[in-house]
């Protein structure tokens, strides 16, 4: 029995995580075939069919393949993991690249398949290397080729972090489900506020620059990804009514000084004592990105005499 990745199969591969996935493994010597409804980008080993219902020579891919990668959203993983799971040799890997990982987990384990499996989430666009990034890796049935997998990633030199998939889903809630709802609603207030973008612009402080570039990120990002952050996470709905309170709690402060000052309290000490690394990390981005660039002024009125 071989415990390296020598094949493998990404289904979704021409997809934004799966292509990544397939770059990373290609660079590792790992020879890479894509099944997928759409040709990838990048010229490699594509057939073109859909995973719930593979082609002959899919099939026989699948089968000969030492890891089978799902890259695809939560529906289609979830009815691809039995099909899939019917052609895999015994000592294979599955791999899944799920934003969510308990629905999965749960299918896999109800459907007793007895080969190693694996869950990635790359917590940051894929666009971005993965050098220094974490990738929450959460180990189903664990055995060689899972441990190859992770080694590949310490190779790639991004960092792994061993997660249960209920406590991945917990703290997905806050990482993704409550950032993205923040910043998605800031774009929506600013949308009712029907305020001149470009006025803005000139006028933003740090922090609202900043805000305007985390909303024109997910804004322009695919909707099915952050889609499946919020619908698919039984714990996203607690984070969007904890930012409500929240935002209850603010508006209700301002009446009362004292209670406005606790409020910022409370909020600092989610910190504890890792606050002043995030002051720092605040800072290097103020000073460095957000700001303004030298030689580059705003049309300003002139003064008046």
């Amino acid at each position: 029995m071989s415990q390296e990745i020598r094949q493998c199969v990404i289904a979704g591969g021409a997809g934004g995580v799966g292509g990544m996935f397939a770059d990373l493994l290609e660079e590792s010597g790992v020879e890479v075939c894509i099944i997928d409804m759409n040709p990838p980008s990048v010229r490699r080993q594509f057939m073109k069919c859909d995973i719930t219902v593979p082609t002959p020579q899919a099939k026989d891919k699948i089968q000969k393949a030492d890891m089978v990668m799902l890259a695809l959203p939560e529906t289609a993983a979830l009815q691809a993991v039995k099909v899939v799971g019917t052609l895999m040799k015994p000592d294979s890997l599955l791999a899944h690249t799920l934003s969510v990982q308990s629905p999965i987990f749960n299918k896999i384990h109800a459907l007793g398949l007895p080969f190693e499996s694996i869950g990635l989430n790359p917590m940051f666009a894929p666009s971005l290397s993965i050098v220094g990034r974490p990738v929450a890796v959460i180990v189903q049935n664990d055995g060689p080729k899972g441990s190859h997998l992770i080694q590949m990633i310490l190779d790639w030199k991004g960092r792994p972090v061993l997660l249960e998939a209920e406590e991945h889903d917990q703290l997905a809630a806050a990482l993704q489900a409550l950032t993205h709802a923040a910043i998605l609603t800031f774009g929506l207030a600013l949308a009712e506020l029907d305020v001149d973008i470009a006025k803005l612009g000139s006028l933003a402080p740090p922090p609202h620059a900043t805000m305007l570039a985390l909303l024109a990120r997910i804004s322009s990002g695919t909707p099915d990804v952050y889609w499946d952050v919020q619908s698919v996470n039984h714990q996203a709905m607690t984070a969007r009514a904890a930012l409500a309170e929240a935002v209850a709690s603010l508006n209700e402060s301002v009446r009362d000084q004292s209670v406005f000052t606790e409020l910022m309290r409370k909020s600092r000490e989610v910190f504890g004592s890792e606050i002043a690394h995030y002051q720092d990390l605040c800072t290097s981005i103020f000073e460095g990105p957000i700001a303004p660039k030298e030689g580059k002024h705003s049309q300003t009125n002139p003064p008046v005499n």
